[in-house]
């Protein structure tokens, strides 16, 4: 077994994975209070104190709205199909690790014991060397190093009960089809919507604070909203799922093409096609919208070009393949990737004329 494919054992272990769940809300929050320290360390005196109450209401929009999107949205079953997989479910099957949610989706059988259950069924009628048997004994409550998921697998891998076995205590990422897929995306949509309706929210709260024309702000926050969300995750999330349909009906099944060619439906719909269909949605919805309501154009036809940092948020999008191809370890870290383009949003980030400020 080659190190990478040790590497991605190691990683998606359910109670690493369970940990880095656990552990996402504290991360989002003190990497929230790091940037806007940073920000304001940099910001002039006189303007500090209005740009913290800024800062405090935009993250606490994102960082709020992500976990309440991560820790409260259940399932939505009806009629016994379920319409909606939520979150809390997830973080359920991480912590046994053998549910696999794409095999559950396909009807597979699956397995409800704990690691322990599991670890001592193997080796009540399997004979394993000391030293990996002292390994499967740590792996019953502790989770596994690099070297330790390398010794077990190396061992345990050359014959079929070892294969059986290392199945069910790391289950393998699946190829799961197009249906399948796009069941996936809708819910990572959501969950990347959240954040930036968040976004906006804490930014329009910000502004009410601190600015007396905060309404005149608004418009630049809803259209970077719907910029960020068409452009960096909703139709980035869309080619992904058109491009594996693609290539299922070319009968294309190996991984390595199905991963590139996921990649490529993203760059196509989310980096290239994205900010058009964004700024027009801004010119023929939003546009005529706030010049009605204010009665002034504020420069509201400026359109939103992809910059550098924008195409850097497209690593969401990679992670979004990621997960869309099996790998569990990614997706904890969907909310704090998807906050970026929240606080984006609540500042009402334009990059033309005076927008930019």
């Amino acid at each position: 077994m080659n190190s990478l494919s040790v590497l991605g054992k190691y990683l998606d272990q359910p109670k690493l994975v369970s940990r880095f769940s656990k552990s996402m809300p504290a991360i989002l929050i003190a990497t929230g209070t790091l940037y806007s320290y940073n920000h304001i360390r940099k910001t002039p005196k006189e303007e500090k104190r209005k740009e913290l109450i800024k800062d405090v209401a935009i993250l606490t929009g994102t960082i709020g709205a992500s976990l309440i999107a991560v820790k409260g949205m259940k399932p939505i079953i009806k009629d016994g199909k379920t319409i909606f997989k939520g979150f809390k479910g997830l973080q359920h099957t991480h912590e046994h690790g053998h549910c696999h949610e794409h095999a559950c989706a396909h009807g597979h059988a699956h397995h409800e014991e704990t690691t322990e259950e599991i670890v001592e069924e193997f080796l009540e009628h399997t004979q394993v060397s000391e030293k990996v048997g002292k390994i499967l004994q740590k792996a019953k409550e502790k989770i596994l190093n690099f070297s330790e998921i390398k010794t077990i697998f190396k061992e345990l891998s050359e014959n079929k009960e070892g294969k059986e076995f290392l199945d069910e205590l790391i289950p393998n990422p699946e190829n799961i089809d197009s249906k399948h897929i796009f069941s996936e995306i809708k819910r990572l949509s959501i969950l990347g919507l959240v954040p930036v309706l968040g976004g906006v929210g804490g930014g329009i709260i910000g502004d009410k604070l601190t600015e007396k024309d905060w309404k005149e702000r608004i418009p630049n926050k809803v259209k970077e909203g719907s910029y960020q969300y068409l452009a960096n995750i909703f139709l980035c999330n869309v080619g992904a799922g058109a491009a594996l349909l693609a290539l299922e009906k070319a009968k294309i099944t190996s991984k390595p093409a199905r991963a590139v060619g996921m990649v490529s439906g993203i760059i196509l719909t989310g980096i290239i096609g994205g900010s058009a269909v964004a700024n027009l949605l801004g010119k023929i919805f939003i546009d005529p919208l706030f010049k009605k309501q204010h009665g002034h154009h504020h420069k509201l036809y400026d359109e939103r070009t992809p910059e550098a940092l924008d195409i850097s948020l497209h690593i969401d999008d990679v992670s979004t393949v990621a997960v869309l191809s099996g790998l569990k370890w990614i997706e904890p870290a969907l909310p704090i990737l998807y906050s970026i383009s929240g606080y984006r949003a609540g500042i009402g980030y334009r990059n033309k004329g005076e927008d930019k400020k």
